[in-house]
């Protein structure tokens, strides 16, 4: 199984609250919904809908889960949300209880044991375990060597600061570029897949 991480990111590599104002405030950030006016439905939306066509799993932590547990289920019919729905879910937190693992067919996976378990699906898995947000589990698997593509959505925004995906641990982590697809709004759609040091 692929881990492939899907991430909406401005040009100084932000990859927080694209989804609206009160997505993620942490840190008094206040640019929520950012991405939203470079938003291409045929580009940027293509791309999110072919991923999750390789999908056989969803991963997420647990602020970007609860984000997509409140969002997706009420979308039915949807064929995005149709998707997003229908696939099996992990979610990696130590304070989750079984009452809020709400969106059909999720797993829990405590935060110590992560890196092991994600390991084991890798290894014992078929198809792609999508993910998408997660900053801080998508930042603990790079610097493990764990992710195998990213698909960064690069948007024509500077904000200034905000979370990113990127280890700051000083190691080198050579990627190649596999393609790179431009939106009329500006937004690049470029995949990155591990290369040989």
């Amino acid at each position: 199984m692929r881990v492939v991480v899907s991430e909406f990111m401005s040009l100084d590599g932000v990859v927080q609250a694209p989804g609206g104002p009160q997505e993620d405030t942490d840190g008094g950030f206040a640019h929520g919904g950012w991405s939203h006016p470079y938003f291409d439905p045929e580009v940027v939306g293509g791309a999110f809908a072919e991923g999750l066509q390789r999908a056989a799993a969803l991963l997420y932590g647990r602020r970007t889960y609860l984000t997509m547990a409140k969002a997706w289920p009420e979308r039915a019919g949807d064929p995005f949300a149709d998707l997003l729905n229908g696939l099996p879910k992990y979610v990696v937190s130590d304070t989750l209880g079984d009452a809020e693992l709400t969106w059909g067919d999720t797993t829990r996976i405590p935060g110590r044991e992560a890196i092991a378990r994600i390991r084991e699906l890798r290894a014992d898995g078929d198809g792609d375990l999508a993910m998408m947000g997660s900053p801080t589990l998508v930042r603990a698997l790079l610097a493990e060597g764990l992710v195998d593509e990213l698909r960064l959505i690069v948007m024509p925004v500077l904000l200034g600061g905000g979370k990113s995906v990127f280890p700051a641990d000083g190691a080198r982590r050579p990627f190649e570029l596999v393609s790179a697809t431009t939106a009329k709004t500006g937004a690049q759609v470029c995949v990155y897949r591990p290369a040989a040091d």
